[in-house]
């Protein structure tokens, strides 16, 4: 089956997402029905600047995530679609994008695509729940110093156990010729 022309305001659109898609980390599918303009707003602000929350047909995401290669969105293209392309911390905006969900119901999270796989809407919220990209690298950059200043402790133990060996034996000696001469 033929795809069927697409006119230039539409094919720019899609080429426009299919772009979206291909420089995000991350995208999550959303269902907006019921939110006013309002909270629309208050939801883009929230997802911060390194994310964008766009509405979109359903036909032309669809089109644009198959011309970006990505693959098991199709069954989610229903109903009011909005994706969020997330171009920074894929955690946080997750986690943005539940609690706003949280406040507002009506907000449904369907899914999504990360590193080019499918997402299900349970897969988002467990993103959501991981910790930032700079709280874990903050505890890894913990652990390794504690590691450091383990291994840094074992390497000075030995010389210092040679060195109080030395001592023990330089007085030892001392004692023996002491004993020696008296």
């Amino acid at each position: 089956m033929a795809d069927k022309p697409v006119r230039a305001d539409k094919a720019s659109a899609v080429d426009e997402l299919t772009d979206h898609f291909r420089a995000s980390s991350a995208t999550v599918l959303t269902e907006y029905r019921g939110l006013t303009v309002k909270e629309l707003t208050e939801l883009r602000r929230s997802l911060g600047s390194e994310a964008k929350y766009a509405v979109a047909k359903n036909t032309l995401a669809k089109r644009a995530a198959n011309d970006a290669g990505i693959e098991g969105l199709d069954a989610l293209f229903t109903g009011p679609t909005a994706l969020a392309f997330v171009k920074g911390d894929v955690v946080e905006a997750a986690k943005g994008l539940r609690a706003f969900a949280k406040a507002h119901p009506v907000l449904v999270i369907k899914g999504g695509v990360f590193e080019g796989k499918a997402l299900t809407a349970d897969e988002v919220n467990k993103l959501a729940d991981l910790e930032s990209r700079e709280v874990l690298l903050a505890k890894l950059a913990g652990a390794m110093k504690g590691n450091l200043t383990k291994a840094a402790g074992l390497f000075q133990a030995p010389l210092s156990q040679v060195a109080r060996l030395g001592a023990a034996l330089q007085e030892k000696r001392e004692k023996e010729e002491g004993s020696a001469e008296a």
